[in-house]
């Protein structure tokens, strides 16, 4: 029966893409595409990076894009790059080499990121040094993993009544030019999606404290979003760091603050 049901679903996204009548585009020979491979679930690619996936002869990943999805480009060279939050990775300099040095030598490359490109991924340096060097590129988006993340999680990014905003932001530096001002966002009253927070998650909580918000402010930790491992954790922001260490969560997580948080369990039902 499940191989049944498997066939049978097979046959209908074939349909389903003959109707769409995609035009996919040509991978050329000394040209680099940045592509989104979303939060991790291989069924959030979208059809532009699949197919790029299936073109490339070079493939450039990071740590946090999920075995399966790299095994679509089995006919591509890989190269492992890291860039996960707290982990030694290559220096971002040398990943624009790398790229610069694959295009030119006429492979077809494909960098693959977690998530969307250009969402906290470095890609906009990596485009850069790419005109920089006339190497010709595309970006393809990805399901950025705040709002893959969420949606998995069961907490709707937006809400009539509750937000009129949501602010994607990274906490991954304790002091540094691109640090947001976490007082300034709390007085916003938005809910606030953070990525790569854990290491200073206890700054970050303070300093939304001072900007306004109340220990009683919903909160969650999303753990490996969209995978069959994903683990939510809810809490309030008071209770947050806590939580964290009593539940023992890691890397990839996000941070989510704000009443959208509250939705989860009032919209938890048959799925």
């Amino acid at each position: 029966m499940s191989d049944n049901k498997n066939g049978s679903a097979n046959t209908a996204i074939e349909q389903a893409l003959n109707r769409l009548d995609v035009k996919l585009r040509v991978l050329e020979p000394g040209h680099v595409w940045l592509a989104g491979a979303g939060p991790g679930d291989p069924g959030l690619l979208t059809l532009d990076v699949v197919s790029a996936l299936g073109q490339a002869d070079a493939l450039v990943h990071d740590a946090l894009v999920s075995p399966e999805i790299i095994a679509v480009a089995e006919q591509a060279e890989k190269f492992f790059v890291g860039k996960r939050g707290g982990r030694l990775s290559i220096p971002q300099k040398d990943i624009n080499t790398l790229l610069v040095g694959l295009a030119r030598q006429g492979r077809k490359v494909v960098r693959l990121k977690g998530g969307h490109p250009y969402v906290f991924g470095r890609g906009g340096e990596e485009v850069q040094a790419l005109v920089e060097s006339a190497i010709p590129y595309r970006v393809l988006p990805g399901v950025t993993s705040a709002f893959g993340g969420l949606t998995s999680a069961g907490i709707p990014a937006t809400m009539r009544g509750i937000n009129g905003a949501i602010i994607l932001a990274t906490g991954f530096a304790a002091v540094s030019d691109d640090r947001p001002d976490w007082t300034a966002l709390a007085r916003t009253g938005q809910p606030i999606v953070i990525y790569m927070g854990l290491t200073h998650m206890a700054a970050t909580v303070a300093d939304l404290f001072a900007g306004g918000l109340s220990p009683d402010t919903p909160a969650a930790l999303i753990e490996n979003a969209t995978l069959p491992q994903e683990r939510t954790v809810v809490a309030t922001l008071g209770t947050l760091v806590e939580a964290a260490n009593r539940e023992n969560v890691v890397s990839p997580a996000l941070i989510v603050v704000g009443g959208i948080v509250a939705l989860r369990a009032k919209l938890a039902g048959a799925s």
